[in-house]
């Protein structure tokens, strides 16, 4: 599957660029905002600035590219890289990092309801593919049987995204259309398959019984499956993966901060970018949109999330 970046629909506003968010490790130290969230101006080599972002791949060449080049303009990067999912948003909310990138709109959207936040997304970075793959000659889903087996991961977010893979396949119909919450109860009578519900580290080796089944990228990886092997994945339905979309996030005082809108840009660099679509080997699209487009989508969601919660 040959995958092309996606085409840019953000346009740059007068006098800002846009921000560069990430995850994190270990505890920054104290609570204190670092310099570089008070800026109210862009950098230049002769007024540099400090960014501090909380990532969750500090290894991966291309952030050794995006520094490279945020220096050359003047911002001094500190990358601090987490390993847990749940730290990088309460230290970001805490003022110990300016910015953090390793989570998707859903995440987000989760994460300030149920902790009473209001982080914002200014600005997005790519989405990753979730994939349906089969080891029974099916060419596209097409060709899989009525009535075959299709298993997905059972993890309430993955569930989900894997049954709106299915359904823009044309393989289930899902309850008022589906969305981001929903489950397997969601399947309307009719659907062409059945939905079979595992571990999502176990969905690789459905496809030995089953005749499909929709893997993540890292368990397809451990399994020795090469990404692009997928007859079908969510990138081929940009609507439907909308949810997926991974983001810079910032505090809500800092969505128009200029130097964190230049840092976004400068992560867009066609270096950069070439670099995380070569890391992803296929499996990713860039994706650049602006913070009103990501501010609707993620308020979308915080309403279902609330409304779902009763």
């Amino acid at each position: 599957m040959t995958l092309a970046v996606l085409p840019r629909r953000r346009a740059l506003r007068t006098g800002a660029l846009a921000a560069v968010a990430a995850l994190t490790l270990a505890a920054c130290g104290g609570g204190e905002t670092s310099g570089a969230a008070q800026a109210t101006t862009t950098a230049d080599p002769e007024n540099r600035q400090r960014v501090t972002i909380g990532v969750t791949d500090q290894s991966k060449d291309y952030w050794r590219t995006f520094e490279d080049l945020a220096a050359e303009e003047g911002i001094d990067v500190e990358l601090v890289n987490f390993t847990d999912y749940q730290q990088p948003n309460p230290q970001l909310s805490q003022g110990q990092l300016d910015l953090n990138q390793f989570q998707h709109l859903l995440f987000l959207a989760n994460y300030n309801v149920e902790a009473g936040e209001d982080l914002v997304a200014i600005g997005s970075t790519a989405i990753y593919q979730l994939g349906l793959y089969t080891t029974k000659g099916y060419a596209s889903p097409d060709e899989i049987p009525d009535g075959g087996q299709v298993a997905i991961p059972n993890d309430p977010t993955n569930q989900a995204r894997a049954l709106l893979v299915l359904q823009s396949a044309g393989l289930v119909e899902l309850a008022d259309g589906g969305n981001a919450l929903s489950t397997p109860a969601d399947v309307l009578e009719g659907s062409r398959v059945e939905v079979v519900p595992v571990d999502a580290n176990q969905t690789p080796v459905q496809l030995q019984s089953l005749d499909a089944a929709v893997i993540n990228n890292n368990f397809a990886s451990d399994a020795g499956i090469d990404p692009t092997t997928a007859i079908y994945s969510d990138l081929d339905d940009q609507s439907a993966a909308e949810p997926y979309i991974n983001v810079f996030a910032a505090r809500a005082e800092d969505a128009d901060n200029p130097l964190f809108e230049q840092v976004v840009e400068i992560y867009h660099s066609p270096e950069v970018v070439q670099g995380l679509l070569d890391e992803s080997a296929g499996t990713a699209v860039d994706v650049d949109l602006g913070a009103d487009e990501l501010a609707g989508i993620l308020s979308g969601l915080e309403e279902d999330i609330t409304a779902a919660q009763g």
